[in-house]
């Protein structure tokens, strides 16, 4: 079995999406003065390849910690949309040939390129448009995942696209790195960090073949 790591490495300094805390890892202890290397980490919990929890946008909503993890364990769909330009719409989703009764979605955009090599962060990513977010509900699927650091276009004041899916309940993967990845059918472990009403769990997140 080849497992193939779809998450985008935490380092010093990394991109982040505008706004969000810069990445700073510092040695606190060092095998040279304390017998032991220790790493000081400090960074934002959107950081990187996440889950984006309901608490995020929606009040009340569930934390990192409260998501059920059978969503983020099983069968992946991953869809290639890497000709769509802009918003992912529900008619791009309907072209994209994604089995009915599919649990758990993954949106494969050209946004993968821009992980190789990492680049400084990028306004014109392709993101999930509103109605889109309407096909994921309406289909009653579990999680779905994008390949950039946010699933809502830059700019879009509302959050219209969050709100939709985290307002059903459906967790948001976010900072995928599916650059590698053949679209079609894998299985799927991106467990988020148990982090108490957590908005967000940083993630590991890895595909294979069955």
């Amino acid at each position: 079995m080849t497992v193939v790591d779809v998450t985008v490495p935490i380092r010093d300094a990394m991109t982040v999406y505008r706004g969000n805390p810069p990445v700073r890892i510092r040695p606190a202890m060092t095998l040279s003065k304390d017998g032991v290397n220790l790493s000081e980490l400090c960074l934002g919990s959107h950081t990187g390849t996440h889950v984006d929890a309901p608490s995020h946008f929606i009040r009340g909503g569930a934390g990192a910690d409260r998501l059920a993890l059978d969503r983020f364990i099983g069968p992946a769909w991953v869809a290639d949309l890497r000709r769509v330009k802009d918003g992912i719409t529900a008619d791009d989703l309907r072209k994209a040939r994604i089995p009915a009764g599919s649990r758990r979605v993954l949106l494969r955009t050209s946004n993968s390129r821009w992980w190789h090599p990492a680049r400084a962060f990028r306004t014109d990513f392709v993101y999930l448009a509103p109605d889109g977010a309407d096909w994921i509900v309406e289909r009653g699927i579990d999680l779905v995942g994008i390949d950039y650091l946010s699933i809502e276009g830059y700019g879009i004041r509302g959050a219209p696209t969050h709100k939709r899916l985290l307002g059903a309940g459906i967790p948001i993967l976010e900072g995928l790195d599916l650059f590698k990845v053949r679209s079609g059918r894998w299985q799927m472990a991106a467990l988020p960090l148990r982090i108490v009403n957590g908005d967000a769990g940083l993630t590991r997140a890895v595909l294979w073949a069955r």
